[in-house]
Parts: C-alpha cells; structure tokens; sequence
C-alpha cells in the first residue's frame, strides 16, 4: 500500500496562497529598505575597488606589459559606482549607500532613527561583500604583484583608504570633514523643491558628476573616502583575508578618526549650513518654531 493522500481540515496554513500576501509584506516593511542599500553599497564597492584593482595592478609590469587606466579612470570608476549604487537602491530606501549621509538625513531631515541601525549595518554588510567579490576577481594579480600569500598595505589601499604619507592625520581628518560637508550641501540641494531639485531619474547623474569633481580636485591626499561603509567594509574583508590587524593598526586607528568620523562630522556640518543659509523646509530642525 502507498502512503495515503493527506485530508486537508481547514485552512491549508502551509499553502503559499496563505503565507505569500504576509510574507512579502513583512519583507517589504522589515527588510525590503536595508537590501536596497546593501545591493546599492555592493555595486558602488565593486565598481570602486574594481578599478583601484585594475589600474594598479595592471599598471605593474609582473601583471601586465602596458597601463590600464590612470587616476582619472580611479575617478570615473568610483563615480559611476555611486551612480549605479544610487540607481540600484534610490526608488526603494532613497539611495543613502552611505551611514554619514543616513545620520545627516536622521538628524536634519527626519529619517526615522529606528531605522538608522540596520541601515548601516547593511551599508557596512554591502561593502564587505563588495570587496569580497572583487578580491576574489584580482587575488591572483594581487599574488604577482605581491608575492603568494604575502599581504601588506601596498595592496590593502586597494580596498580602503590610507592617507599619503606626507599628511598629518589632523590633515587628513580635515579632508574628509570637507568632502563629506561638500557631498551633504549637494545632496540636500537636489532633494529641496524650493531650489533647483535633480529631475526624475537624474539624482545619479548628478552624484557621478560631484564624486568625479571630488575625486579630481580633492582626492589625492586622502583617497576621498566620504563614506564609512565604503572604507570600512571594504576594511574589515582585508583583514580577514590575509592583511591581519595593520589595516586597523595603521597610525593610530586612522581608520575610526578619518574614514569613519571625520565625514560623518562633515556631512552634519554640511546639513547645518545648508539649512541655516539656504533651506526654509519645516522638516529641518533650524526651521522649527
């Protein structure tokens, strides 16, 4: 004899007729937001650290015979990669792709705090799997240029930031404090309907052109972090992939003053001044009665 067909009593609760409906709707509150901005972080480090890859490894003899880009294709890469993050995630959580600008937008424009945390962890979560599959693309050049096994800063900068070595870190603080300012004046500015607003579908546009002004006129010094997610995701598969603690290590906790604080501090500047001299929005806390 076979195993008997099962009576149905009731409702069939396993039937994804019934979960379906509740299932996608607790995704869509819960979960849908923070996969938008992991999704947009992961292909803003993979376009990023690509070409850092690219260019610099490429650019060594043991790798290839000739150059394969230069630093203004570093610029274009990381600045189609904020398009392309912004493009992936903007419909559905607003694009941030990065904590300073999540913070800033908490703090000035009312972003829900509740959702402040599991935005950045997703943020953070996005750049390690980021940098994880672009590792994965160029360890073996990486094993050239380095030696098997070997791992060292050379090749960490690849993923994160590490100031020129001419820089004090009081410098390089101050760098990142002005980019980020820079990249929260022009956010608000594109999202204030009382001024001149991106139209439908241009705000990535509009971030590839001020990440590649950045990177050109003011990313030398420090590698123009402006996003904790985008150095310390990117930090953390470093060190768990061979480069052990010297990419924390490195001056002191370099890594917390000027990749991760420095553009949050930054970009709440920058939110303040735009609201102070420019902004009438009653969402603003300078506005408030």
């Amino acid at each position: 004899m076979g195993i008997l067909p099962v009576r149905i009593v009731g409702p069939n609760y396993f039937s994804l007729d019934v979960w379906a409906p509740e299932l996608t709707s607790f995704v869509s509150e819960y979960f849908r937001e923070p996969f938008a901005e992991f999704l947009g972080v992961m292909t803003l480090i993979i376009f990023g650290n690509g070409v850092d890859c690219q260019v610099v490894l490429g650019g060594n003899p043991k790798v290839n015979p000739s150059e394969k880009g230069s630093y203004l294709s570093i610029n274009i890469g990381w600045a189609v990669g904020t398009a392309m993050g912004v493009w992936v995630s903007g419909g559905i959580s607003g694009g941030h792709i990065n904590p300073a600008v999540t913070l800033a937008l908490a703090s000035f424009r009312g972003f829900p705090w509740r959702k402040v945390p599991v935005f950045i962890l997703a943020q953070v979560l996005g750049g390690v799997v980021g940098a994880a599959v672009v590792y994965a693309n160029y360890f073996h050049a990486i094993d050239l240029v380095e030696g098997e096994g070997v791992r060292t800063l050379a090749t960490a900068s690849l993923f994160s930031t590490y100031a020129a070595s001419y820089m004090t870190n009081v410098s390089a603080f101050f760098s990142e404090f002005l980019e980020g300012a820079v990249l929260m004046v022009v956010v608000l500015a594109i999202n204030d309907k009382k001024n001149m607003p991106a139209p439908a579908g241009l705000a990535p546009l509009i971030l590839f052109l001020l990440i590649l002004g950045v990177g050109t006129s003011l990313g030398m010094e420090t590698g123009y972090a402006m996003n904790p997610a985008r150095d310390l995701g990117p930090r953390l598969l470093t060190a768990m992939v061979g480069y052990g603690k010297q990419v924390f290590t490195f001056r002191n906790q370099y890594w917390l003053w000027c990749p991760v604080i420095a553009p949050i501090l930054g970009a709440q500047f920058g939110s303040l001044v735009y609201d102070t001299l420019l902004y009438t929005g009653e969402d603003s806390p300078i506005n408030r009665p």
